[in-house]
């Protein structure tokens, strides 16, 4: 069954292994699904009978069933149709190869397995961690989920990098709960920016990992899923292999790359196991444009929240002697310019103070948790992230746009490359 821009009332009786697959792509339209019988998932989050779950505009969904159900469809979808090939089975599959390393690390209370989802863009990698880490909770787990995908950010905002335990299923239209995530600011929508500082802030975060997983012994023995960006060429692919190696993974799935696949097996050492995974066929991939709309939208719903989770954020003026900002990164001097036999600091990694000007309008601010100036600024991770929505010079204030209202955690601000117009 398919047909554009299928609308009002559809109801869809589905066989085992199944997939009804349905994308709202349309400005303000919504659509209802509720489960009637059976039983079904979205991405591996179980839907409660009865229950309606509202999706707007940017959703795509898949439900799953395992034994078959009847599905109700209320609203405009872009489209709609049923899939009788899904690759549910192999991620499922995945999972229970993911359990049993569980149990052998709670039978010899060690670490449980650490896993890497790699491929290019589009293929779906967000998905799939979303699945193992919602089948693992499902089983009394609490995994540790770390993303490194700093285009799109689904811990925080984009240009970031994260780690959050996970202790509940991802809510159907929500995702999971973003209680006191650990976050480093990058400031960049793409690793290739910044190599050097993407690679020392994954490196900061993966000790801050292992640390926790020392601490806590169920987590431990729950493991780590890793998320990564889609650039996989090149730098791309020496990043990965340099993540792989920080985090101490056991295993990377590849997504729908045989090479990337094959140059895996070449270079990484043998006892991490490496395997292929065909992407779901619902995957497709984004324009330029859907993908900054999306990365739009993911900040907006920082400081707004979402249609059913309303955020107030808070605006405020703070003068320019109040506060700190600080840019990641200077331009590189040519070699003329030093004194003879001087080598260049390293400038990709320099922290450069800042005086507010027009310039940083609009811009993302990281609150930074150094305590001062001297700390490592780099290497601290952030209370959270305000955006500058007026810069007045007259009157040496700047305004801000905060989660939360005056005082901010902290004076010390890293600023970001990513920017946000508010249309509130």
């Amino acid at each position: 069954m398919g047909q554009d821009k299928k609308s009002l009332l559809q109801e869809f009786k589905l066989d085992s292994d199944n997939e009804l697959r349905f994308e709202v792509e349309s400005k303000n339209e919504k659509v209802y699904l509720t489960l009637k019988s059976g039983l079904a998932e979205v991405f591996g989050t179980e839907l409660v009978k009865g229950k309606t779950y509202e999706f707007t505009s940017g959703a795509k969904v898949a439900v799953y069933t395992w034994q078959g159900c009847t599905i109700e469809v209320k609203g405009k979808t872009d489209v709609i149709y049923t899939a009788k090939e899904t690759p549910m089975v192999i991620y499922s599959n995945c999972h229970a190869a993911l359990e049993l390393m569980r149990i052998e690390a709670e039978k010899d209370n060690k670490r449980g397995p650490i896993a890497m989802v790699v491929g290019p863009g589009d293929v779906g990698k967000s998905t799939v961690c979303r699945i193992l880490l919602n089948y693992a909770v499902r089983m009394g787990r609490r995994p540790i989920y770390v993303d490194l995908d700093v285009g799109q950010g689904s811990i925080s905002i984009p240009g970031t990098v994260g780690a959050l335990v996970i202790e509940r299923p991802a809510g159907i239209d929500e995702g999971f709960s973003q209680e006191a995530p650990l976050v480093y600011n990058f400031g960049h929508k793409s690793p290739g920016h910044n190599s050097k500082l993407f690679k020392m802030i994954t490196e900061q975060l993966a000790m801050i990992v292992k640390e926790r997983l020392e601490v806590n012994k169920k987590t431990r023995q729950s493991g780590v899923i890793i998320n990564t960006c889609g650039w996989i060429k090149g730098e791309g692919y020496k990043q990965i292999l340099q993540s792989g190696k920080c985090f101490e993974v056991d295993l990377i799935m590849v997504l729908d790359q045989e090479r990337l696949y094959n140059e895996l097996v070449r270079d990484m050492p043998n006892y991490v196991k490496i395997v292929f995974l065909q992407k779901s066929g619902g995957v497709v991939e984004r324009s330029k444009h859907v993908r900054t709309e999306a990365r739009d939208q993911r900040i907006r719903e920082y400081f707004y929240g979402t249609p059913k989770n309303s955020l107030y954020p808070h605006s405020f003026d703070v003068k320019f002697s109040e506060i700190k900002i600080f840019k990641i990164g200077a331009p590189a001097l040519p070699d003329s310019c030093l004194p003879l036999g001087m080598k260049a600091e390293d400038h990709l990694t320099k922290v450069v103070p800042i005086t507010p000007n027009p310039g940083i309008l609009h811009h993302i601010l990281g609150v930074s948790f150094a305590e001062k100036e001297e700390d490592d600024i780099i290497l601290s991770h952030v209370a959270g992230f305000v955006c500058v929505s007026n810069v007045d010079l007259e009157r040496q204030t700047i305004t801000l746009l905060s989660p939360q209202p005056k005082p901010l955690p902290n004076n010390i601000l890293v600023l970001s490359e990513i920017q946000f117009m508010d249309s509130h």
